[in-house]
Protein backbone atom coordinates (compact mmCIF):
# COMPACT_ATOMS: atom_id res chain seq x y z
CA UNK A 1 0.00 0.00 0.00
CA UNK A 2 3.05 2.49 0.95
CA UNK A 3 4.42 1.35 -2.57
CA UNK A 4 0.58 2.20 -4.43
CA UNK A 5 0.41 5.07 -2.48
CA UNK A 6 4.07 6.58 -3.55
CA UNK A 7 3.57 5.51 -7.53
CA UNK A 8 0.44 8.02 -7.27
CA UNK A 9 1.82 10.70 -5.71
CA UNK A 10 4.84 10.77 -8.74
CA UNK A 11 2.13 9.81 -11.36
CA UNK A 12 -0.19 13.06 -10.26
CA UNK A 13 3.03 15.49 -10.58
CA UNK A 14 3.29 18.40 -10.79
CA UNK A 15 0.07 18.43 -8.88
CA UNK A 16 -0.64 17.16 -5.02
CA UNK A 17 -2.10 13.71 -5.71
CA UNK A 18 -4.89 12.30 -3.22
CA UNK A 19 -6.69 9.23 -1.87
CA UNK A 20 -8.40 7.07 0.31
CA UNK A 21 -7.68 4.42 2.64
CA UNK A 22 -10.26 2.10 3.47
CA UNK A 23 -10.28 0.30 6.95
CA UNK A 24 -12.06 -2.43 8.77
CA UNK A 25 -13.06 0.27 11.33
CA UNK A 26 -11.66 3.86 12.05
CA UNK A 27 -8.25 3.57 12.82
CA UNK A 28 -9.28 4.67 16.65
CA UNK A 29 -11.68 2.10 17.10
CA UNK A 30 -8.66 -0.79 16.41
CA UNK A 31 -9.70 -0.77 12.38
CA UNK A 32 -7.16 -2.14 9.98
CA UNK A 33 -6.17 -0.31 6.71
CA UNK A 34 -7.16 -2.60 4.18
CA UNK A 35 -6.57 -1.01 0.36
CA UNK A 36 -5.68 2.36 -0.67
CA UNK A 37 -7.63 4.09 -3.58
CA UNK A 38 -6.47 6.63 -5.89
CA UNK A 39 -8.53 9.58 -6.59
CA UNK A 40 -8.68 12.29 -8.37
CA UNK A 41 -7.51 16.05 -7.22
CA UNK A 42 -10.07 18.46 -8.40
CA UNK A 43 -7.79 21.46 -7.08
CA UNK A 44 -5.31 20.18 -9.63
CA UNK A 45 -2.93 22.50 -7.88
CA UNK A 46 0.48 21.67 -6.74
CA UNK A 47 -0.28 23.03 -3.74
CA UNK A 48 -4.11 22.27 -2.84
CA UNK A 49 -5.94 18.80 -2.51
CA UNK A 50 -9.47 17.96 -2.73
CA UNK A 51 -10.88 14.68 -2.91
CA UNK A 52 -12.95 14.78 -5.94
CA UNK A 53 -16.79 14.56 -5.35
CA UNK A 54 -17.65 12.11 -7.37
CA UNK A 55 -14.69 9.72 -6.52
CA UNK A 56 -15.65 10.53 -2.62
CA UNK A 57 -19.49 9.56 -3.60
CA UNK A 58 -18.43 6.46 -5.19
CA UNK A 59 -16.16 5.24 -2.25
CA UNK A 60 -18.48 6.16 0.60
CA UNK A 61 -21.29 4.16 -1.04
CA UNK A 62 -18.88 1.26 -1.95
CA UNK A 63 -17.08 1.30 1.78
CA UNK A 64 -20.69 1.81 3.35
CA UNK A 65 -22.18 -1.17 1.35
CA UNK A 66 -18.81 -2.94 2.54
CA UNK A 67 -19.32 -2.53 6.22
CA UNK A 68 -15.76 -0.92 6.23
CA UNK A 69 -14.98 2.56 7.10
CA UNK A 70 -12.75 5.42 5.88
CA UNK A 71 -9.35 4.65 7.67
CA UNK A 72 -7.32 7.02 5.85
CA UNK A 73 -6.92 10.68 3.84
CA UNK A 74 -3.61 10.62 2.06
CA UNK A 75 -2.02 13.47 0.07
CA UNK A 76 1.13 14.17 -1.35
CA UNK A 77 3.25 17.58 -0.61
CA UNK A 78 5.17 17.73 -3.43
CA UNK A 79 7.74 20.27 -2.37
CA UNK A 80 7.66 19.48 1.63
CA UNK A 81 7.85 17.39 4.33
CA UNK A 82 4.95 15.31 4.86
CA UNK A 83 3.66 17.34 7.57
CA UNK A 84 0.27 19.26 7.76
CA UNK A 85 0.21 22.66 6.41
CA UNK A 86 -1.91 25.25 7.72
CA UNK A 87 -4.38 24.84 5.05
CA UNK A 88 -4.43 21.06 5.37
CA UNK A 89 -5.08 21.47 9.47
CA UNK A 90 -7.78 24.04 8.31
CA UNK A 91 -9.77 21.88 6.05
CA UNK A 92 -9.70 18.34 7.79
CA UNK A 93 -12.69 17.41 8.61
CA UNK A 94 -12.61 13.54 8.94
CA UNK A 95 -11.50 13.53 13.05
CA UNK A 96 -11.72 10.03 13.05
CA UNK A 97 -9.60 9.19 10.59
CA UNK A 98 -5.66 9.41 9.94
CA UNK A 99 -4.01 11.94 7.53
CA UNK A 100 -1.35 10.26 5.87
CA UNK A 101 1.21 12.32 4.05
CA UNK A 102 3.87 11.65 1.33
CA UNK A 103 6.43 13.72 0.51
CA UNK A 104 7.39 13.31 -2.71
CA UNK A 105 10.60 14.38 -2.54
CA UNK A 106 12.07 12.48 -0.09
CA UNK A 107 9.29 9.51 -0.38
CA UNK A 108 8.64 9.65 3.47
CA UNK A 109 5.16 8.28 5.04
CA UNK A 110 4.02 9.91 8.34
CA UNK A 111 0.47 9.78 9.86
CA UNK A 112 -1.76 12.84 11.80
CA UNK A 113 -5.06 12.99 13.75
CA UNK A 114 -5.82 16.27 12.84
CA UNK A 115 -8.69 17.53 15.90
CA UNK A 116 -10.04 20.75 16.64
CA UNK A 117 -7.43 22.60 14.81
CA UNK A 118 -4.32 20.94 15.89
CA UNK A 119 -2.65 18.21 14.13
CA UNK A 120 -0.58 14.99 16.30
CA UNK A 121 1.28 12.69 14.79
CA UNK A 122 0.52 8.93 15.32
CA UNK A 123 3.64 6.18 14.69
CA UNK A 124 3.04 4.84 11.40
CA UNK A 125 4.50 1.12 10.54
CA UNK A 126 4.57 0.32 7.44
CA UNK A 127 4.45 -3.77 6.88
CA UNK A 128 6.08 -4.96 3.94
CA UNK A 129 3.58 -7.75 2.55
Amino acid sequence: MAEAIRAHAIAELPNEACGIIVGTADPGAGGEALRYAPCRNEAASPVLYRVHPDDLYRLAVATDDAGEAFWGIVHSHVRSAAVPSRRDVEAASWPSTLYILVAVETHELRAWRIVDGAAHEIPLAVVAS
